[in-house]
C-alpha cells in the first residue's frame, strides 16, 4: 500500500504508480516477465472496469448529480462525437495513420476517468455542479466509446455514421432501463430482507450491481451504463449497513485498479514505445488543447455555464485505465497496426496525466473555482434490520460540526415508535434520560419500528442540520403527532389553527364584533 500513500501525498493519480510497477516487472524491467496476452488483459480489464464503475456509482450522490444529468448526457454523447472527429483528424493528417486506426485512437482517448480526476482534486473542493457533471460524464461516456471502438475494430468496412448513432442510442436506452430496474429491485429486496450476517450486505450489493452488467450485456444493451446506474440507485437507497458496504466497495475498487494497472504495465514493451513517443505527444496535444475544449464548450453552450467552469472541465478530462483497456480491443480483433495504436494510447495517457494531474488543483485555484466546506456535516447513520422484531436499529454518529450538539434527547422529538436506547461517549456507554444533552462525537443507538424507520432517520438528519428548532423552522423531519409523516412546521400549524378558529367564530350582527359565549 506504499503506492497509495505516495499517490495521496504527491497529488498524482495512482494509475501511474501501478503502471510503473507493471512495467518494472515486465519486459525490459527488473524481473523481465514476458506477458503478451491481450485477450486475457481485455477480459480482466472489463471485469475490473465493472467493479470500478459499480464503486463509482455507489459513491455518487443523487442530489449533486441530478441537476447535472442533462449536461453530462450531452457531454458524454455529442461531446464524445466532437472529440473523436477532431482527434481522429489529427491522427490521420499529422501522424499519418490510416482512417481506421485514427478513428480507433479518437474513440479510445475520448473516455474520461473519474478516479483520476477526483484523486488530484481531493484537496480542492469544487461546486457540486462541476463535480456532478464530471462524475456523471465519466460514468456515462464509457458506454458510447466502447460501442464506437468495437465498431471501428470490426473486420470489414465501417458502418455508416447514422447506423452507429442508432445502435448507440438503442444500446444506451436498453442499458439505462435495465440498470435502473435492477437497482430499484435490488434495493427493495435488500431493505426488506434481513440477511443472516451483516458481512453479507456488501457482497449482496456488489453482486446486484454486477448482475446489472450481465443483464444489460445479454440484452444487447450497454452493460457499463447498466452497472453504473444500478449502483447509483443502490447507493442512494438508504441500505442497511451502508458504511460497511461503502468501505467494502471502495476497497474492492482499489484492488481492481491495482490489478488492472499492473497487468497493463506488464502488457506493454517499453523499447517499442520510443518510436511512438512523438506521435503520441502530437495526438495528445490536439486532444488536450483542441478536441476536449471544443467538445466541452460546444456541447455545453446551451446550458450557459460560466466560461471559467467550462475551462476547468476542459482541462479536467483526464484519461485513466479505460483508454488503455479499450486499446486492447483492436489487438484482439487483429486490426492492422493495433500494436502501434496501443503504444500511442499508452504513452499519451502517461504523459498527459503527468502534465494535467498536478496542475488541476492549481488551475482550480487560479480560476477561483472552489467551494467552501459545508458548515454542517451530514450524520452518519447505519441501519440494521431486525426482521423478527419488525424494527430497525439505527447507529447514529454525531460529527463535529453537527447542530445536534447541545440538543437534549427529548428535544429530538422522534416519532412514536422510535427511541434513543443507548449513547456511547468517550468509549463509555449509558442509557440516556430525556434531559441528556448530546455532544459532538457521540454515537447513538436508536430503535425504530418498521413503519416509522424512514421518518426517524429524516427527523435525525433534520436536527443535525437545523438543531433543536428544526421542526419549528420548517426543516424536514417528523414529530410525534404526525406519526412519522412530515407535515407543516408547528408555527405554521398554530397560525393555521388560529386563523381557522377566528373564521369559525360567529360575528355580532350589530357591531360586526365576535360574539362571546
Amino acid at each position: 500500500m506504499a503506492a497509495v500513500r505516495i499517490s495521496s501525498r504527491s497529488g498524482l493519480p495512482s494509475l501511474l504508480l501501478y503502471l510503473g510497477i507493471g512495467i518494472a516487472m515486465g519486459q525490459d524491467g527488473i524481473f523481465d516477465v514476458k506477458f503478451d496476452n491481450a485477450e486475457l488483459t481485455q477480459v480482466i480489464g472489463y471485469a475490473a472496469l465493472v467493479v470500478i464503475l459499480a464503486e463509482g456509482g455507489l459513491g455518487t450522490k443523487w442530489k449533486e448529480v441530478k441537476p447535472a444529468l442533462p449536461a453530462a448526457a450531452v457531454l458524454s454523447t455529442v461531446g464524445v462525437a466532437i472529440s473523436v472527429g477532431v482527434t481522429a483528424s489529427a491522427a490521420h493528417y499529422l501522424v499519418g495513420l490510416d482512417w481506421r486506426q485514427a478513428l480507433i485512437i479518437g474513440a479510445v482517448v475520448s473516455s474520461t476517468d473519474a478516479a483520476a480526476v477526483f484523486s488530484v482534486l481531493r484537496k480542492v473542493p469544487l461546486p457540486s455542479r462541476i463535480t456532478g457533471v464530471l462524475e456523471a460524464e465519466s460514468g456515462f461516456n464509457d458506454a458510447p466509446v466502447v460501442i464506437l471502438v468495437v465498431a471501428f475494430s470490426t473486420a470489414g468496412p465501417v458502418e455508416h455514421w447514422y447506423v452507429l448513432v442508432g445502435e448507440i442510442a438503442l444500446e444506451l436506452a436498453i442499458g439505462a432501463a435495465i440498470g435502473l430496474a435492477v437497482g430499484w429491485l435490488g434495493s427493495l429486496g435488500i431493505r426488506h430482507v434481513a440477511l443472516p450476517a451483516s458481512g453479507l450486505y456488501p457482497i449482496a450489493v456488489m453482486a446486484i450491481a454486477v448482475s446489472a452488467y450481465a443483464a444489460g450485456a445479454m440484452a444487447h444493451g450497454s452493460g457499463f451504463l447498466a452497472v453504473y446506474l444500478a449502483a447509483m440507485v443502490l447507493g442512494n437507497s438508504k441500505l442497511p449497513h451502508w458504511p460497511a458496504t461503502r468501505g467494502f466497495a471502495d476497497g474492492l475498487g482499489w484492488l481492481a485498479q491495482i490489478g488492472m494497472f499492473v497487468l497493463l504495465g506488464l502488457l506493454v514493451t517499453p523499447h517499442d514505445l520510443i518510436d511512438d513517443f512523438w506521435p503520441a505527444v502530437i495526438v495528445g496535444l490536439v486532444l488536450t488543447a483542441v478536441a476536449r475544449p471544443l467538445s466541452v464548450f460546444l456541447s455545453l453552450a446551451p446550458f450557459r455555464l460560466p466560461k471559467r467552469e467550462m475551462a476547468l472541465m476542459s482541462w479536467a478530462g483526464l484519461r485513466g485505465a479505460v483508454p488503455i483497456i479499450l486499446a486492447t480491443i483492436p489487438m484482439v480483433s487483429g486490426i492492422e497496426g493495433s500494436t502501434r495504436v496501443f503504444n500511442i494510447v499508452f504513452v499519451l495517457v502517461i504523459v498527459y496525466t503527468l502534465i494535467q494531474g498536478p496542475t488541476l488543483p492549481w488551475l482550480a485555484k487560479a480560476l477561483k473555482i472552489s467551494d467552501a466546506p459545508s458548515e454542517t456535516s451530514d450524520l452518519g447513520i447505519e441501519s440494521a434490520p431486525l426482521e423478527r422484531l419488525r424494527g430497525h436499529l439505527l447507529s447514529v454518529a454525531v460529527p463535529g460540526s453537527s447542530k445536534m450538539h447541545g440538543v437534549e434527547v427529548a428535544e429530538l422529538r422522534l416519532p412514536a415508535g422510535a427511541a434513543v436506547t443507548l449513547v456511547v461517549r468517550d468509549g463509555k456507554s449509558f442509557v440516556p434520560a430525556p434531559a441528556t444533552v448530546l455532544r459532538r462525537g457521540d454515537e447513538l443507538l436508536v430503535v425504530a419500528t418498521d413503519p416509522v424507520r424512514d421518518a426517524t432517520e429524516a427527523r435525525l438528519r433534520a436536527v443535525g442540520e437545523g438543531g433543536k428548532l428544526a421542526g419549528w423552522l420548517g426543516t424536514g423531519g417528523a414529530d410525534r403527532r404526525t406519526g412519522g409523516k412530515a407535515g407543516l412546521p408547528p408555527v405554521a400549524r398554530l397560525a393555521k389553527r388560529l386563523g381557522k378558529d377566528s373564521e369559525d367564530r360567529p360575528r355580532d350582527r350589530a357591531g360586526g364584533r365576535q360574539a362571546h359565549h
